[in-house]
């Protein structure tokens, strides 16, 4: 199943899908409908169902499930992660035509680099069993640390440019406008980037940012690197599309970061017993793994889903009842704040 050739056909039907959205979807800017997000959306999330679903058919039903729970897991992280991608596309005033092409560069850019963040991750937890406990741990923190915040939801969304974008604007001529949404222009005898430039680096340096949490949250369902890789694409392949849907929803999901952060202290805790079980450390029970119950793929599943649907109704009764949010200022047309 994870042969060199499966591997190359995956990442080309990724990559595939990236260029037939970018070519045919959003060659045109403008600014889609609910009817088109919506179609598209379920179009990315049924495809993410079916090749969950495949992996039956290839007698791998353990695998299925754990990509469909890794899956839903990425997703609802990604959901999260749009709180701030509103607020970066509101800061640089983008255009409303050119968000999606901003947005599907930025999602290319962030799993290029997730790719990378996969591939350390797995090369640390084969070589070193320890490492389960250094994700455990890191995922209960930050479970602690959402969970005290609030998060997005409560109108805490904070940005500040990454160093990719700080970088830019330091060596790069920057224009004072998006010129119909085109990345170079020649002015004044010189070349000069455009805005688009620096919220494209914006978007992908954020999710990396994000990665940092789901990463070793989908290594603790599943530890086949290729059951990783798969959830986050598929995960990042909707997203613009999800961007757009919800766009007048996300401010009701008020709840949605207290169920996270249940979830991340869930997949903490099963992968500090996963250590346990496998434990070489010499201080923990003189080196021998410890007998502590397994977690499986189903229970966790499950556990993420009524995690997920839980907070989702609640924030749904909660919005009904008057806890809605402000919305962000939307800027159709402008200049971006420095």
């Amino acid at each position: 199943m994870e042969s060199g050739l499966v591997w190359a056909i995956t990442i080309a039907g990724i990559v595939g899908l990236f260029v037939f959205d970018f070519v045919v979807v959003v060659a045109k800017p403008h600014v889609p409908s609910f009817r088109e997000s919506a179609l598209w959306s379920v179009f990315y999330i049924l495809l993410a169902l079916a090749f969950g679903a495949s992996m039956w058919l290839w007698n791998l039903p353990h695998k299925g499930t754990e990509f469909l729970a890794g899956f839903i897991t990425e997703k609802s992280l990604s959901v999260d992660n749009l709180f701030v991608f509103m607020v970066i596309l509101s800061r640089f005033a983008v255009p409303a035509k050119q968000r999606q092409r901003v947005l599907l560069i930025g999602i290319a850019i962030a799993l290029v680099l997730r790719g990378v963040f996969i591939a350390a991750g797995a090369a640390a937890l084969h070589t070193f069993s320890w490492s389960f406990y250094l994700f455990g741990a890191f995922l209960l923190y930050t479970a602690v640390v959402i969970a005290r915040e609030g998060g997005a939801e409560e109108g805490e969304v904070e940005y500040k440019e990454n160093a990719m974008v700080r970088w830019a604007r330091r060596h790069l001529p920057v224009t004072d406008g998006y010129r119909d949404g085109r990345f170079v222009i020649r002015e004044a005898g010189r070349r000069m980037v455009t805005p688009m430039v620096l919220v494209i680096l914006a978007i992908g340096g954020t999710d990396v940012l994000f990665a940092l949490d789901s990463i070793p949250a989908i290594f603790g369902l599943t530890q086949d690197p290729y059951i990783v890789f798969t959830a986050n694409a598929f995960a990042l392949l909707g997203l613009r599309q999800l961007f757009f849907l919800v766009d007048g929803l996300l401010e009701r999901l008020v709840y949605l970061s207290y169920g996270l952060a249940v979830i991340l202290a869930f997949i903490g805790v099963k992968l500090v017993l996963e250590a346990l079980h496998a434990n070489s450390l010499p201080f923990i029970n003189g080196g021998e793994p410890v007998h502590v119950p397994e977690i499986s793929s189903w229970v966790s599943l499950g556990v993420i889903i009524v995690v997920i649907a839980v907070a989702t109704v609640a924030s749904l009764i909660a919005s009904t009842r008057g806890a809605t949010l402000p919305r962000h200022p939307d800027h159709s047309e402008g200049h971006p704040q420095d």
